[in-house]
């Protein structure tokens, strides 16, 4: 859905790139590698890659990476169980373009990163041969003078941008003072002053009051092309209607014919189902976020009823998933919400509700979750969750069980999930909207070891 902001940012956009767009050497529609941010997954792609195939993007020629321990580690100089650091970061990158490069025949890649991506991918450009196998590098929303600048405060994190690791890749490259390394040709994308982590003040990163020395032009980057989208949040700095048109325009030289996927049939739907810790079958490993297979859940998938979110028959699909994590091929009712329901040993039955897919995918990552000790009182738990963009209450139209978003502040965009704690008995439907899409779960007892979630496709 392409709201009057998007469409707003979207002129700025143009405007922007009106003179500097540069079509891709060889052919038309090289391959694009997708690199996901700090905790994230190739799963937050989905609309991207709807997005170019609706404009005629070959899928095979779209690929997304899976780093495998999503999270940065706390001092980056450090071993750290279940994070990964820089270098470990651009070696996968590295391995992914190899792959792709031997996959299409093709010479060179664009990427395409968000936040924390961005990272990699300097990294790689700069200093593991990406130079010589990437065209384009678009970054969405990368801190690339840090989320913090404060001498002597975190200095060991690659996120601060008196680092070692920042103060290296931002070294001046020419007599220009150039901070990209050519020839490849970068742009990057930013909010004019929405984005979580380019903000003067440290409210969001625990610190309000407290100078970052950082600006909301921190992710720009001197010898880029530099766009700037109006109150876009950090994750639509990649993954808004906006944020496509700007990328592809960049990529191509010339509009994309459309910035909504259009209607596929079938829709054809895959992916993986993940958990949580070092190890995802051992819940004493830790309850953050990985991009391991779980091997051994159990998927259903029920069709839903749009207004109550109750099931509509039997299931349509279920399996136990191996090795690989993947819980398909499933062919979705065209037009048809679904209810994924996993189950799995040391975890939560976790009930996923979605809105009807306009296009088949093999990104329909699911993750098992863990009720938290905070939650453990409370009848029911549903969490509405936007894996592409923030809650803005200044700027959305949204509204969770009939009422404001809890935990969303009245102004600025910092938060993707909402959650509502329940202390009545009872099943019953509960609906969140934001900006047009509506999607209705169920309240599942806390009781009986379930949790609800409520995914936004865009």
């Amino acid at each position: 859905m392409t709201t009057r902001r998007h469409l707003f940012a979207l002129v700025a956009g143009s405007l922007l790139l009106g003179a500097c767009a540069t079509a891709p050497q060889g052919a038309s529609q090289p391959p694009i590698v997708f690199v996901h941010g700090n905790g994230d997954s190739a799963s937050i792609w989905q609309s991207t890659v709807w997005r170019f195939e609706s404009n005629g993007w070959p899928r095979e020629r779209l690929h997304a990476i899976d780093l495998p321990y999503p999270l940065a580690r706390d001092d980056d100089s450090k071993a750290q169980p279940g994070r990964t650091s820089t270098a470990e970061h651009m070696a996968y990158l590295k391995a992914e373009v190899d792959k792709v490069l031997k996959a299409t025949g093709a010479q060179q890649v664009v990427l395409v990163a968000n936040s924390r991506g961005g990272n990699a991918v300097r990294n790689y450009i700069q200093n593991g041969g990406g130079d010589k196998t990437v065209s384009h590098a678009v970054l969405g929303g990368t801190p690339n003078h840090g989320v913090w600048a404060t001498k002597g405060f975190r200095e060991a994190n690659e996120f601060s941008g008196t680092g070692p690791f920042l103060t290296g890749l931002n070294a001046p490259k020419n007599a220009a003072g150039d901070e990209v390394t050519g020839p490849v040709k970068w742009m990057t994308i930013r909010s004019d002053n929405n984005d979580k982590f380019a903000q003067p003040d440290g409210l969001w990163i625990g610190a309000k009051g407290t100078p970052t020395n950082v600006t909301f032009e921190g992710p720009a980057l001197k010898g880029a092309t530099n766009a700037v989208l109006p109150r876009v949040d950090h994750r639509e700095t990649s993954f808004s209607p906006a944020a496509f048109d700007t990328t592809y325009r960049f990529i191509t030289g010339k509009a994309p014919t459309t910035l909504a996927p259009t209607p596929q049939a079938p829709v054809v739907l895959n992916g993986k189902i993940t958990g949580l810790g070092l190890v995802p079958t051992d819940p004493a490993s830790g309850s953050y976020a990985n991009n391991l297979a779980l091997p051994g859940a159990q998927l259903v998938v029920y069709a839903t009823d749009p207004a109550t979110g109750e099931r509509k028959g039997a299931a349509v699909h279920s399996k136990t998933v191996g090795a690989d994590g993947l819980w398909g091929p499933f062919t979705a009712q065209a037009g048809v919400p679904h209810e994924f329901m996993i189950s799995a040993p040391g975890y939560a039955t976790t009930h996923i509700y979605r809105s009807p897919f306009p296009r088949s995918s093999d990104l329909i990552h699911l993750r098992a979750e863990r009720i938290p000790a905070a939650d453990q009182g409370a009848r029911s738990t549903v969490t509405f969750t936007r894996p592409r963009g923030y809650f803005d209450a200044g700027r959305d139209a949204m509204a969770f069980d009939g009422k404001a978003l809890p935990g969303v502040p009245p102004t600025g965009a910092g938060v993707s999930s909402s959650k509502i704690k329940l202390m009545e008995d009872g099943v019953r439907a509960i609906p969140a909207t934001f900006n047009g899409e509506t999607i209705t779960g169920r309240t599942w007892p806390a009781a009986e070891n379930r949790v609800v979630i409520l995914e936004l496709t865009d």
